[in-house]
Protein backbone atom coordinates (compact mmCIF):
# COMPACT_ATOMS: atom_id res chain seq x y z
CA UNK A 1 0.00 0.00 0.00
CA UNK A 2 2.91 2.32 0.72
CA UNK A 3 4.16 1.88 -2.83
CA UNK A 4 0.75 2.78 -4.25
CA UNK A 5 0.65 5.95 -2.15
CA UNK A 6 4.11 6.90 -3.41
CA UNK A 7 2.98 6.50 -7.01
CA UNK A 8 -0.16 8.53 -6.28
CA UNK A 9 1.94 11.32 -4.77
CA UNK A 10 4.32 11.25 -7.75
CA UNK A 11 1.43 11.53 -10.19
CA UNK A 12 -0.07 14.36 -8.15
CA UNK A 13 3.20 16.33 -8.10
CA UNK A 14 3.62 15.97 -11.84
CA UNK A 15 0.09 17.13 -12.63
CA UNK A 16 0.14 20.03 -10.17
CA UNK A 17 3.44 21.33 -11.55
CA UNK A 18 2.33 20.99 -15.19
CA UNK A 19 -0.68 23.26 -15.55
CA UNK A 20 -0.96 22.56 -19.28
CA UNK A 21 -1.72 18.89 -18.61
CA UNK A 22 -4.29 19.81 -15.97
CA UNK A 23 -6.00 22.18 -18.40
CA UNK A 24 -6.09 19.56 -21.13
CA UNK A 25 -7.29 16.83 -18.77
CA UNK A 26 -10.14 18.74 -17.14
CA UNK A 27 -10.93 22.05 -18.81
CA UNK A 28 -10.66 21.14 -22.50
CA UNK A 29 -13.64 18.71 -22.27
CA UNK A 30 -15.64 21.42 -20.49
CA UNK A 31 -14.71 23.85 -23.27
CA UNK A 32 -15.96 21.32 -25.85
CA UNK A 33 -19.19 21.01 -23.90
CA UNK A 34 -19.82 24.73 -23.61
CA UNK A 35 -18.78 25.66 -27.15
CA UNK A 36 -20.34 22.78 -29.12
CA UNK A 37 -23.14 22.08 -26.67
CA UNK A 38 -24.29 25.66 -26.45
CA UNK A 39 -23.67 26.42 -30.13
CA UNK A 40 -25.56 23.43 -31.52
CA UNK A 41 -28.25 23.77 -28.90
CA UNK A 42 -28.94 27.33 -30.04
CA UNK A 43 -28.86 26.29 -33.70
CA UNK A 44 -31.06 23.22 -33.36
CA UNK A 45 -33.33 24.28 -30.52
CA UNK A 46 -35.91 22.11 -28.78
CA UNK A 47 -35.76 18.33 -28.90
CA UNK A 48 -33.01 16.56 -30.76
CA UNK A 49 -32.99 13.47 -33.00
CA UNK A 50 -36.67 12.83 -32.46
CA UNK A 51 -36.32 12.44 -28.69
CA UNK A 52 -37.48 14.53 -25.77
CA UNK A 53 -33.89 15.52 -24.96
CA UNK A 54 -32.11 18.58 -26.33
CA UNK A 55 -28.65 18.48 -27.89
CA UNK A 56 -26.84 19.64 -24.75
CA UNK A 57 -28.32 16.73 -22.78
CA UNK A 58 -27.34 14.37 -25.60
CA UNK A 59 -23.81 15.77 -25.72
CA UNK A 60 -22.93 15.64 -22.00
CA UNK A 61 -22.37 11.83 -21.97
CA UNK A 62 -20.02 12.20 -24.92
CA UNK A 63 -17.96 14.71 -22.97
CA UNK A 64 -17.81 12.30 -20.04
CA UNK A 65 -16.29 9.75 -22.42
CA UNK A 66 -13.92 12.39 -23.77
CA UNK A 67 -12.63 13.11 -20.27
CA UNK A 68 -11.80 9.45 -19.63
CA UNK A 69 -10.17 9.18 -23.05
CA UNK A 70 -8.14 12.39 -22.73
CA UNK A 71 -6.83 11.66 -19.24
CA UNK A 72 -5.61 8.23 -20.34
CA UNK A 73 -4.00 9.56 -23.52
CA UNK A 74 -2.10 12.30 -21.68
CA UNK A 75 -0.82 9.76 -19.17
CA UNK A 76 0.46 7.60 -22.03
CA UNK A 77 2.45 10.55 -23.36
CA UNK A 78 4.23 10.68 -20.00
CA UNK A 79 4.90 6.96 -20.23
CA UNK A 80 6.52 7.49 -23.61
CA UNK A 81 8.63 10.47 -22.55
CA UNK A 82 9.80 8.80 -19.33
CA UNK A 83 10.87 5.76 -21.30
CA UNK A 84 12.66 7.95 -23.83
CA UNK A 85 14.70 9.88 -21.23
CA UNK A 86 15.37 6.83 -19.05
CA UNK A 87 13.31 7.88 -16.02
CA UNK A 88 10.94 4.97 -16.51
CA UNK A 89 13.76 2.42 -16.32
CA UNK A 90 15.09 4.12 -13.22
CA UNK A 91 11.60 3.98 -11.72
CA UNK A 92 11.59 0.20 -12.17
CA UNK A 93 14.57 -0.03 -9.78
CA UNK A 94 12.74 1.84 -6.99
CA UNK A 95 11.21 -0.03 -4.01
CA UNK A 96 7.85 -0.04 -5.79
CA UNK A 97 6.58 -3.19 -7.44
CA UNK A 98 5.24 -3.08 -10.97
CA UNK A 99 1.83 -4.03 -9.61
CA UNK A 100 1.90 -1.04 -7.24
CA UNK A 101 3.07 1.18 -10.08
CA UNK A 102 0.15 0.19 -12.29
CA UNK A 103 -2.42 0.35 -9.47
CA UNK A 104 -1.18 3.78 -8.38
CA UNK A 105 -1.36 5.19 -11.89
CA UNK A 106 -4.82 3.71 -12.50
CA UNK A 107 -6.20 5.05 -9.23
CA UNK A 108 -4.83 8.52 -9.89
CA UNK A 109 -6.21 8.59 -13.41
CA UNK A 110 -9.61 7.37 -12.27
CA UNK A 111 -9.64 10.05 -9.57
CA UNK A 112 -8.73 12.71 -12.12
CA UNK A 113 -11.43 11.50 -14.51
CA UNK A 114 -14.00 11.49 -11.71
CA UNK A 115 -13.08 15.07 -10.79
CA UNK A 116 -13.24 16.12 -14.44
CA UNK A 117 -16.57 14.41 -15.02
CA UNK A 118 -18.01 15.99 -11.88
CA UNK A 119 -17.10 19.41 -13.27
CA UNK A 120 -18.58 18.45 -16.66
CA UNK A 121 -21.87 17.49 -15.02
CA UNK A 122 -21.80 20.65 -12.92
CA UNK A 123 -21.19 22.85 -15.97
CA UNK A 124 -23.89 21.05 -17.90
CA UNK A 125 -26.42 21.48 -15.10
CA UNK A 126 -25.63 25.08 -14.16
CA UNK A 127 -24.79 26.62 -17.53
CA UNK A 128 -26.61 24.51 -20.11
CA UNK A 129 -29.47 23.55 -17.76
CA UNK A 130 -29.05 19.85 -18.44
CA UNK A 131 -31.08 17.70 -16.07
CA UNK A 132 -28.93 14.99 -14.51
CA UNK A 133 -30.65 12.06 -12.84
CA UNK A 134 -28.94 11.87 -9.46
CA UNK A 135 -30.13 8.31 -8.81
CA UNK A 136 -27.85 7.11 -11.62
CA UNK A 137 -24.70 8.63 -10.03
CA UNK A 138 -23.28 5.20 -9.01
CA UNK A 139 -23.45 4.13 -12.65
CA UNK A 140 -21.51 7.23 -13.72
CA UNK A 141 -18.86 6.40 -11.10
CA UNK A 142 -18.64 2.81 -12.37
CA UNK A 143 -18.50 3.71 -16.07
CA UNK A 144 -15.88 6.42 -15.42
CA UNK A 145 -13.69 3.93 -13.57
CA UNK A 146 -13.95 1.20 -16.21
CA UNK A 147 -13.62 3.60 -19.15
CA UNK A 148 -10.56 5.33 -17.74
CA UNK A 149 -8.87 2.02 -16.94
CA UNK A 150 -9.61 0.67 -20.42
CA UNK A 151 -8.10 3.64 -22.25
CA UNK A 152 -5.22 3.85 -19.77
CA UNK A 153 -4.19 0.29 -20.61
CA UNK A 154 -4.76 0.86 -24.34
CA UNK A 155 -2.54 3.93 -24.58
CA UNK A 156 0.02 2.65 -22.07
CA UNK A 157 0.64 -0.42 -24.23
CA UNK A 158 1.29 1.88 -27.21
CA UNK A 159 3.62 4.11 -25.20
CA UNK A 160 5.65 1.17 -23.93
CA UNK A 161 6.10 -0.50 -27.32
CA UNK A 162 6.44 2.32 -29.88
CA UNK A 163 10.02 3.55 -30.14
CA UNK A 164 9.76 6.69 -32.29
CA UNK A 165 8.15 9.91 -31.11
CA UNK A 166 6.80 10.87 -34.54
CA UNK A 167 5.06 7.51 -34.89
CA UNK A 168 3.68 7.68 -31.35
CA UNK A 169 2.33 11.22 -31.82
CA UNK A 170 0.81 10.28 -35.18
CA UNK A 171 -0.95 7.20 -33.81
CA UNK A 172 -2.32 8.93 -30.71
CA UNK A 173 -3.51 11.90 -32.79
CA UNK A 174 -5.27 9.57 -35.21
CA UNK A 175 -6.85 7.72 -32.29
CA UNK A 176 -8.05 11.01 -30.82
CA UNK A 177 -9.68 12.13 -34.06
CA UNK A 178 -10.91 8.87 -35.57
CA UNK A 179 -12.19 7.18 -32.42
CA UNK A 180 -14.04 10.27 -31.19
CA UNK A 181 -15.70 11.22 -34.45
CA UNK A 182 -16.42 7.62 -35.50
CA UNK A 183 -18.58 7.14 -32.41
CA UNK A 184 -21.90 8.27 -30.97
CA UNK A 185 -20.17 11.01 -29.00
CA UNK A 186 -21.22 13.98 -31.15
CA UNK A 187 -24.28 12.69 -33.00
CA UNK A 188 -26.78 9.81 -32.97
CA UNK A 189 -25.98 6.92 -35.26
CA UNK A 190 -29.52 6.54 -36.57
CA UNK A 191 -29.86 7.98 -40.04
CA UNK A 192 -26.14 7.74 -40.82
CA UNK A 193 -24.81 5.46 -43.59
CA UNK A 194 -24.72 1.76 -42.73
CA UNK A 195 -20.95 1.51 -43.12
CA UNK A 196 -20.46 4.34 -40.62
CA UNK A 197 -22.86 2.76 -38.13
CA UNK A 198 -20.97 -0.55 -38.29
CA UNK A 199 -17.67 1.22 -37.63
CA UNK A 200 -19.15 3.18 -34.75
CA UNK A 201 -20.79 0.12 -33.21
CA UNK A 202 -17.43 -1.65 -32.79
CA UNK A 203 -15.79 1.49 -31.37
CA UNK A 204 -15.27 1.20 -27.58
CA UNK A 205 -15.95 4.93 -27.25
CA UNK A 206 -19.47 4.30 -28.53
CA UNK A 207 -19.99 1.61 -25.90
CA UNK A 208 -18.77 3.93 -23.16
CA UNK A 209 -20.78 6.91 -24.43
CA UNK A 210 -24.00 4.92 -24.69
CA UNK A 211 -23.48 3.64 -21.15
CA UNK A 212 -22.96 7.21 -19.96
CA UNK A 213 -26.22 8.21 -21.68
CA UNK A 214 -27.95 5.65 -19.56
CA UNK A 215 -26.08 6.93 -16.50
CA UNK A 216 -27.07 10.56 -17.05
CA UNK A 217 -30.42 10.41 -18.83
CA UNK A 218 -31.66 6.90 -18.12
CA UNK A 219 -32.14 6.21 -21.84
CA UNK A 220 -31.07 3.33 -24.06
CA UNK A 221 -31.98 -0.20 -25.07
CA UNK A 222 -31.41 -2.45 -22.04
CA UNK A 223 -30.32 -5.47 -24.10
CA UNK A 224 -27.87 -3.43 -26.18
CA UNK A 225 -26.47 -1.71 -23.08
CA UNK A 226 -25.73 -5.06 -21.44
CA UNK A 227 -23.93 -6.21 -24.59
CA UNK A 228 -21.94 -2.97 -24.79
CA UNK A 229 -21.06 -3.23 -21.11
CA UNK A 230 -19.82 -6.80 -21.58
CA UNK A 231 -17.77 -5.76 -24.61
CA UNK A 232 -16.29 -2.84 -22.68
CA UNK A 233 -15.24 -5.12 -19.81
CA UNK A 234 -13.76 -7.61 -22.30
CA UNK A 235 -11.92 -4.77 -24.04
CA UNK A 236 -10.54 -3.59 -20.69
CA UNK A 237 -9.29 -7.07 -19.80
CA UNK A 238 -7.76 -7.51 -23.26
CA UNK A 239 -5.83 -4.23 -23.26
CA UNK A 240 -4.80 -4.87 -19.63
CA UNK A 241 -3.13 -8.13 -20.67
CA UNK A 242 -1.44 -6.39 -23.60
CA UNK A 243 -0.22 -3.55 -21.36
CA UNK A 244 1.02 -6.05 -18.78
CA UNK A 245 3.01 -7.83 -21.47
CA UNK A 246 4.41 -4.51 -22.70
CA UNK A 247 5.40 -3.55 -19.15
CA UNK A 248 7.12 -6.88 -18.55
CA UNK A 249 9.13 -6.42 -21.76
CA UNK A 250 9.67 -2.66 -21.46
CA UNK A 251 13.36 -3.04 -20.72
CA UNK A 252 14.07 -5.14 -23.82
Amino acid sequence: MTGVLRVLYREYKFRITNVAFLIWDIFVPIAYLLIFGYGFQQSIGGSFAGSSEDYASFFVPGILSMTCFGVAMNTSWRFFMERENGIFYELLTYPVSRTELVIGKILFNIGLSLAGNFLVLLAGALILEVRIREEFAPWIFLFTSIGTAAWFFFFASLALRIRRMDIFNTITSLCYILLMFASSMFYPLEGLPNWFRWIARVNPLTWLTDLFRFGTLGVGNAGLLWIQGAFLVAFTIGVFLIALYALDHAAE
